[in-house]
This record gives C-alpha cells, sequence and structure tokens, in this order.
C-alpha cells in the first residue's frame, strides 16, 4: 500500500484509517470523500517540527487552502498552531467562520480586486503577498484609506524550471505570478514597495511548483531568494526579515512515485539557508513555507459504486462509476494518476485493465486509464486513493450533479465535516 493508513482486513475489505471503506460506503453513501483527521495532524506535527529545528525563532508551516477549504480544516489548522494562506475571500470566510485568526492568514492571488483587499483589510488580515504593481498601489491605498501600514511580501519568481507539469509549473519568468528576479522588474517593484507610505514591506515570497519529489529545486530557489534580499540589502538599504518559500513538495500518487521524507527535506533546505546568510553576510530571515497538498492528499480517499462496465474487443473496457470530474477533475485537467483499488475485494488479484470513466456527458470524464483491477461488477466499491488535495477543492456541479460530503475518521469514530449536497441546494442561489 502507498501509505501507511492503509490495510486490508480479514473480509477482504479495504480499511482506511482503521475503517472498514465498505462499511463506511454503505453508512454514507457514495460518491463520498473521507478524511484521515489523524494523518493531517500528523503531517502538520512534521512540518512545525522539522521548520522549528531547520530554522528556528517563529519559522513555520501555512497551510494552503487552495488544497482543500471547509471549516473543519481551517479548526483543525488552528488548533494545530498552523498559519494559513488564502487566495480569495471566499477562503477567508470561510477561515474566519471556523475561529481562525485572521492575523495569521496570507492572502495570495495574482488579481486581488479592491474588493478583496478592502475586505481582507477589514478582517484583520496578517499579510498580503503583493504580486504586480497595479496590485501594490491599490493596496497602499486602501490601506492609507483606514490610517494602517499593511504588511506584505512580494512575490517574485527565481527563474526556476523543476520539470513537473507545466500547468503547475510556477517558478519560471515566463509566469502569471510575481516579478521576475531575472528581468529586473523584482528590483523594481521592491523599490516601488519601499516607498509607499502605508505598506510595510517585510520580505519576499516565491512559489516554484506543486507535485516536486527532488530537494534541489527548493535549495536552488532559496538560493536565487537570498541573492536577491543581499542585493537588495547592498542596493537599497532594506534587509527583508521575511522569505517565503512556498510549497510543492509531492506525494505519491501510486507505488511508481517516490516516497518524501519531508524532516530530511527541510534539514537539507535549512543548511543550505544557513549557509548562504553566512556566506552573503545577511541575518537569516524568518522562512515561511506552505504545504497543502503534502499536508492532506494521503489523507483522502474517495470511495464510488460501480455502475456498469462496457468491454469494447480490440480496443478497451470501461468500468463506470457514480462520480467523476464534478468531484475529480484532475485526470481531465492534468491527466493525473491514481491507485485504484475495488475495496470490497481488495485482497483478490487485479488483472482486468480497464478505463475508470465518470457519469458525465463527457468523453474526458475519465478517473483513470490502464487502471488495474478485479473484474469489476455492478455494485462493487471503488476506493480511488491519495484525493485529500484538489478533489473536494475543485469540484462541481457539472451537470447539475449534486456535490458528494465530506466524512472524517477520527480514531474510532467518524463525522460529517460537510453534508452532502441536495438537489435544492443546486437551485439554491437562482431566482
Amino acid at each position: 500500500m502507498i501509505c501507511d493508513n492503509l490495510s486490508v482486513n480479514a473480509a477482504g475489505h479495504l480499511t482506511f484509517a482503521g475503517h472498514d471503506t465498505v462499511e463506511l460506503a454503505g453508512q454514507y453513501g457514495t460518491p463520498v470523500y473521507l478524511m484521515d483527521e489523524n494523518k493531517i495532524r500528523e503531517k502538520c506535527r512534521i512540518y512545525k517540527a522539522a521548520m522549528t529545528a531547520a530554522f528556528g525563532g517563529v519559522s513555520g508551516p501555512l497551510f494552503a487552502s487552495k488544497s482543500l477549504c471547509f471549516k473543519r480544516i481551517y479548526e483543525i489548522m488552528r488548533e494545530e498552531g498552523m498559519g494559513i494562506d488564502v487566495v480569495s475571500p471566499g477562503e477567508l470566510y470561510t477561515a474566519l467562520q471556523a475561529g481562525f485568526p485572521a492575523a495569521n492568514a496570507y492572502f495570495h492571488g495574482n488579481n486581488k480586486t479592491d474588493f478583496d483587499i478592502a475586505y481582507a483589510m477589514d478582517a484583520g488580515i496578517g499579510y498580503f503577498i503583493c504580486d504586480n504593481v497595479d496590485e501594490l498601489c491599490a493596496i497602499d491605498r486602501e490601506a492609507a484609506q483606514r490610517g494602517i501600514r499593511q504588511k506584505i511580501l512580494l512575490r517574485l519568481t527565481p527563474g526556476i524550471d523543476p520539470h513537473t507539469h507545466a500547468k503547475i509549473n510556477t517558478g519560471r519568468v515566463d509566469s502569471k505570478f510575481g516579478a521576475a528576479i531575472e528581468t529586473g522588474q523584482a528590483m523594481a517593484l521592491t523599490q516601488l514597495a519601499l516607498a509607499q507610505p502605508h505598506v510595510a514591506l517585510m520580505g519576499f515570497h516565491c512559489h516554484i511548483g506543486s507535485q516536486i519529489f527532488e530537494c534541489d529545486p527548493f535549495c536552488e530557489a532559496a538560493s536565487i531568494m537570498l541573492h536577491f534580499i543581499a542585493e537588495v540589502k547592498t542596493k537599497l538599504g532594506f534587509e527583508a526579515a521575511v522569505l517565503n518559500l512556498g510549497g510543492g513538495m509531492g506525494v505519491p500518487y501510486t507505488e511508481n512515485d517516490p516516497v518524501i521524507d519531508y524532516a530530511a527535506n527541510i534539514r537539507v533546505i535549512g543548511e543550505r539557508v544557513q549557509a548562504l546568510c553566512a556566506e552573503l553576510g545577511i541575518n537569516r530571515p524568518t522562512i515561511l513555507m506552505e504545504p497543502g497538498r503534502s499536508i492532506v492528499a494521503d489523507a483522502g480517499m474517495t470511495l464510488y459504486t460501480v455502475g456498469g462496465k462496457k468491454e469494447i474487443p480490440g480496443f478497451r473496457n470501461y468500468v463506470s462509476v457514480d462520480g467523476g470530474m464534478p468531484d475529480n477533475p484532475r485526470y481531465a485537467l492534468y491527466q493525473s494518476v491514481y491507485t485504484v483499488v475495488t475495496a470490497n475485494r481488495a485482497a483478490q488479484p487485479a488483472d482486468y485493465l480497464c478505463t475508470v470513466a465518470g457519469r458525465c456527458c463527457e468523453s474526458g470524464d475519465l478517473i483513470g486509464e490502464n487502471v488495474r483491477l478485479c473484474e469489476p461488477v455492478r455494485g462493487d466499491i471503488l476506493a480511488v486513493l491519495t484525493t485529500g488535495a484538489y478533489n473536494y477543492a475543485m469540484s462541481s456541479n457539472y451537470n447539475a450533479i449534486c456535490k458528494p460530503p465530506v466524512v472524517m475518521l477520527d480514531g474510532d469514530k467518524t463525522y460529517v465535516a460537510v453534508r452532502r449536497e441536495t438537489f435544492a441546494d443546486l437551485v439554491g442561489c437562482q431566482e
């Protein structure tokens, strides 16, 4: 199994976080998102302890809300002493409704509207991650109206290609995010920020991409950013107090993916940061990181019920389930590969090659191709593993399909964190 919270019990059923998934499917229906609360807390603690050891002081992780956003997650993050980043007023609103303190939130995004900025300031947002000149001026203007100096970090692009999927690669010069260092735009944006009377520039941010398994790209990004901090100190007399290195450490979706020791990676990055700061003659800034996927991905699983099986001789076999791209759009977007298990016959040989298809009227509505299962029959329960990140968060009502519930698994107990949508919910906003 690709994660230590998976097993097969005496009945031959797949278990997740100690719970029989077939029984959970019967209790809550399908499709259903399952989340292992203890696994989420474990990952938070790994990041916190590793970052404290590597960077000291008030350095620490910020949970990336875009990976998974609902109230209970923010309650867990608050309880675990995590910060958060948000990319919309909706994410911030959800966090506030859960009692998460806005002062510990960092507001991202490449196009924050005037409403977004005003809403976040009125809520008491801790930091904006400022993306561009227009946004910088808007933040200064809104802060002036409130008589405050708003703390910001500037988002920069270090010009790194970590060789991940093009749609989740964000560190190159040609990116919609941030100001590029090598073009001189980052230095110009820094100079402008320092001149704004109602903005308090605290440091810099970068994010090079997602689903990265090597440590070297993060060390390279840290090196480029620290060299920039040293250059800014020399040219402008400003020394950054905060450096946010973003997120992006990968998780194994299949047995072919490597397993990352997150604490070991952070230790290596910490050693590199410490050595560079000494070499460059700068103080070590507070270091922040933004794990999202690596906190929640393998804490999640989605269960489906098999409907039909269609065999096309000479072509392929299709197995259809009662969910699909509305609850998991990642295959349609990125051709993301998952591990799929027949939960009610998990001990049987997986020797039936098929394409797992969703229920939508869309040829691209697939969960996966070249999937090996034990030959399925109608009523089987399929478990798609490692769906905690970017599944519920990216879900939709395409084809007017109701979103599944989110069920938390906490030791011996289970509870609903997000209820299953109803038909009434689908038309609730319609006049």
